[in-house]
Order: C-alpha cells, then sequence, then structure tokens
C-alpha cells in the first residue's frame, strides 16, 4: 500500500501544492530506485517541475529508502511499483535500478501504459534489449534510455559549432573522459561488475561520439583492468569509423592519475576540414581556424 509521507521540513516539489487546472495538465512521474544515483534523478525532476514534470511518487524494494527520499520532498512512498503506477495515476515512469532489474520493470510499466525512461545500462544482454524495444513498439507506449551526457551545456555548446560549420566538416575526433574519482565509494556493487566501465561510462562517451559524427559503420575496443580488486575492465580505448567517414577515438577510465583530476569534465578535441575545437577540464569550448 502507498504511505502518505509525513509533513516535510523541505520545501515540497514545486507542483506538489493543491492541484489547479494548470497543475493537473502536468506530467505525473514516479521514480523507481532510491539507491546512491537517484538523488540525481530527484532533484532533475524538481527543477523540470516548472516545465510540467511531476514527481509524485518513489519506490525501492526497501521502503525505508523510499521513505526517507518521500519525507524529505512530500510526496509518496511505495514498495511495488505496479501499485504506485497505479494509484498514483503515473504517466511516466523513471527507472533508477541496476541493469539485472531493467527488463522486469520495464516490461510491467510498459504493459500498464507509462512511458518509461530507464537508466544505462539499458539491459544484461541485446537480447533483453531487443525484448524491450519491441514490447515498446507493439504497445505505442514511450520508451528510452537515459543518457545525458548530450544534453550537458559543452556537449550542446560543441554540437551547435558543428552545425553551425564553424570548423567544416567535422573528420576525426578524440571524447576522454578520463579520472581517478573514487567511484566505488558510493556504489561498491560496481567492483563486482563483469562488466563494468564501458557499461558505466563508456554509454555515455560512445554516445557523444554519436551526437557529434553521426552513426557508426565499426568499432574496435582495447580493454585494461589497471585498479586492484576490480572484476571487470576499469579502462576502454574505442576506434570508431562514422557513417559520414569521420574516426573517432572515445576513451573512459576510472584509473586515472591525473593532476588536477579533470573529473566530471568530458575531455573533447574535434577536428575538421576548415577549423578545431577543444573543451578541457576548464569546461570551456575553444575554437581554431
Amino acid at each position: 500500500m502507498s504511505q502518505k509521507s509525513p509533513p516535510s521540513t523541505s520545501p515540497p516539489f514545486p507542483g506538489n501544492e493543491p492541484e489547479n487546472d494548470t497543475v493537473a495538465k502536468s506530467t505525473r512521474v514516479g521514480l523507481v530506485g532510491c539507491g546512491f544515483f537517484s538523488r540525481n534523478h530527484v532533484h532533475s525532476w524538481r527543477d523540470l517541475a516548472p516545465k510540467g514534470a511531476r514527481l509524485v511518487a518513489v519506490c525501492d524494494l526497501d521502503k525505508t529508502k523510499a521513505e526517507a527520499v518521500a519525507a524529505e520532498f512530500g510526496i509518496e512512498a511505495y514498495d511495488d511499483m505496479a501499485r504506485m503506477i497505479s494509484e498514483a495515476e503515473l504517466d511516466l515512469v523513471d527507472v533508477v535500478t541496476q541493469v539485472g532489474s531493467h527488463r522486469h520493470l520495464v516490461e510491467t510499466a510498459l504493459g500498464m501504459g507509462a512511458a518509461t525512461i530507464v537508466q544505462k545500462p539499458f539491459g544484461l544482454n541485446l537480447d533483453d534489449c531487443r525484448a524491450m524495444m519491441e514490447l515498446s513498439e507493439r504497445t505505442g507506449v514511450f520508451l528510452a534510455v537515459h543518457e545525458n551526457f548530450r544534453f550537458q551545456s559543452p556537449s550542446r555548446q560543441v554540437k551547435a559549432a558543428i552545425e553551425e560549420g564553424r570548423i567544416g566538416k567535422p573528420n576525426w575526433g578524440r571524447i576522454a573522459f578520463r579520472t581517478g574519482y573514487d567511484v566505488f565509494a558510493g556504489q561498491p556493487y560496481l567492483r563486482e561488475e563483469e562488466r563494468f566501465v564501458i557499461t558505466d561510462l563508456g554509454t555515455h562517451v560512445l554516445d557523444l561520439a554519436r551526437y557529434f559524427f553521426g552513426e557508426v559503420t565499426h568499432l574496435s575496443a582495447e580493454t585494461q583492468t589497471r585498479l586492484d580488486n576490480v572484476r571487470g575492465e576499469d579502462t576502454a580505448t574505442m576506434l570508431l569509423r562514422h557513417v559520414s567517414g569521420a574516426v573517432s577515438v572515445v576513451e573512459c577510465t576510472y584509473a586515472s592519475f591525473q593532476d588536477p583530476d579533470p573529473f566530471p569534465a568530458n575531455l573533447i578535441e574535434i577536428e575538421g576540414s576548415e577549423g578545431a575545437l577543444r573543451v578541457g577540464g576548464d569546461l570551456v569550448l575553444h575554437i581554431s581556424g
């Protein structure tokens, strides 16, 4: 059953005041998974409230985690996603759980007609990914993977510069996320992941390569495990050939010792037929040519 949260000492989400005609037309959002990373999503939904996205409920198998978030932000807490979708009358579900639960949660949400966005990695394997996409196509219910690097301000500035022709036609690039940030402090389970940095970071930087240069015809990768007590790869160096003819080098690692550490910046270098651009750890776009 749902549990109405006690009065919150923190300001409620904008739009979670008593409903009026404007608020009634907003998109009702529920979040599944109240672990370490979920707070980024909760605060992002709060920022989006003025634009009509209204987070009304959260859910976690550990009800105490859901209740803690719900109490802080003045929303509802659940320990069953299907019940949350039904009772909270959700329009959209934000899945922020570990990958092993994604297919079941997505199939449940889509089956109930709730639009769904899913944290990366999308699925455990290609079969799971295809099955979820096919269900979305059959039901006509919206489904997307939460890929946010392309929406960051520096990335969008780079994209705008390319589209404006400020460096001509892009033909080579390097996109790197290299850091020594202790990702295990908040997500210790990552040490045991058989597939690690490519699914955790690589999905984002590979998506940036697609964003800047277009789709890929083929790629190759070299992986390394350079840290102690890590099961999967913590470093990946990838070479991509794009449909456009451009070539990009995509790198990601949690085993860097750079000083200063550029975390959480994406280091971007792109060369074109008439110029070049770069974004360093200072997050400033530099254009030459």
